[in-house]
């Protein structure tokens, strides 16, 4: 399918680049009026997930997932839950190990090839639900997580799943890691260092013979991280193996649904690698878009409650079987 050479998007003139359309939604917009249902989800492996639902007995349903050190109450999720419920769409928005505020029970957390945990929810909202059309939406590593899910799941995907789309996606793992050393995005590494460092001094405390907190500070990289404990925790020879396995570029291919990604130029977070123009140009289900602007998990709209990513995932998901139309009459054409 094309990618689309021309993006409905707008930023506010208040927001000067990428790093303010980043910063300043996800510093500062709130979404009002949703409360949502939680439920616990018990796993085989004795582990459990928080589901948040938004329920009016709708025979549609899309599942969220959120980013790095996300969870269901961030805007980005939370928005995305209310803009659908209020088109008459159940949604579960559903917390990755240890992101729901209740530090999971086993020594491993979560990473952005943990589909097994986003399979088991789809599982379960699918068995449950009685739904007839199930869409997936994924911010960041969300994002991640659920191309990769596509890929490997293409040949078996329920038949109620019909659509994905997904924003801000660090396609590239390796690469992504890479582009926050740099010195001008010091920033956003540190903040998640800082808070993946409460959770690893957490889990030392609980499993110290296999998780330690000690020369934490010393680590100045996601690599260096990932390294030291997403790959040992998870299964992974090292970073490089972590990055290798669950990179989303490497599933995209597989893809057998109608999906987009949606990756603003100006994304602080992502490098040329994370924008595969020739993987996508003659795929039959993958739609690339690339705002000029947007940030990362930003593009905000001006006077708006909502932002683009929920209008426009929501415009992609709702367009029927196929979206060619829907192309289009946003006046987008093939590349």
């Amino acid at each position: 399918m094309p990618f689309l050479q021309h993006s409905s998007y707008q930023k506010p003139f208040y927001l000067f680049n990428g790093h303010w359309e980043t910063i300043v939604p996800s510093a500062f917009r709130k979404i009002k009026g949703v409360t949502y249902q939680r439920e616990r989800l018990e796993l085989n492996d004795g582990d459990f997930l928080d589901l948040d639902w938004l329920k009016s007995k709708s025979d549609k349903l899309v599942i969220i997932s959120h980013g790095l050190e996300g969870n269901s109450e961030r805007h980005y999720a939370k928005g995305m839950a209310k803009y659908f419920f209020q088109q008459g769409w159940d949604a579960l928005a559903w917390n990755c190990r240890g992101c729901s505020g209740e530090m999971n029970r086993l020594p491993r957390f979560y990473h952005h090839g943990a589909t097994e945990d986003l399979n088991a929810v789809i599982d379960h909202a699918i068995r449950l639900g009685g739904y007839t059309t199930v869409s997936l939406v994924g911010i960041s590593m969300g994002g991640s997580m659920t191309l990769k899910y596509l890929g490997e799941n293409a040949t078996n995907l329920h038949p109620s799943i019909k659509k994905a789309a997904t924003f801000s996606v660090p396609c590239d793992l390796g690469s992504s890691a890479a582009e926050l050393d740099k010195p001008n995005k010091k920033f956003y590494l540190q903040r998640f260092l800082k808070k993946l460092s409460k959770k690893i001094e957490a889990k030392s405390k609980v499993y110290p013979q296999k998780v330690s907190h000690a020369g934490f500070d010393e680590i100045k990289s996601f690599r260096q991280f990932d390294d030291r404990y997403t790959a040992p925790l998870h299964g992974f020879a090292d970073a490089q193996d972590f990055y290798t396995r669950t990179s989303a570029l490497n599933f995209i291919p597989l893809i057998s649904i109608p999906v987009l990604i949606a990756n603003a130029f100006n994304d602080p977070f992502l490098p040329d690698a994370c924008y595969p123009y020739e993987m996508v140009r003659n795929h039959p289900f993958v739609y690339l878009e690339t705002p000029a602007h947007g940030g990362h998990t930003g593009f905000s709209l001006a006077g708006k409650e909502e932002n683009w990513m929920e209008v426009r995932a929501f415009e992609f998901i709702s367009v029927g079987s196929s979206p060619n139309w829907w192309l289009q009459t946003k006046g987008f054409s093939p590349s």
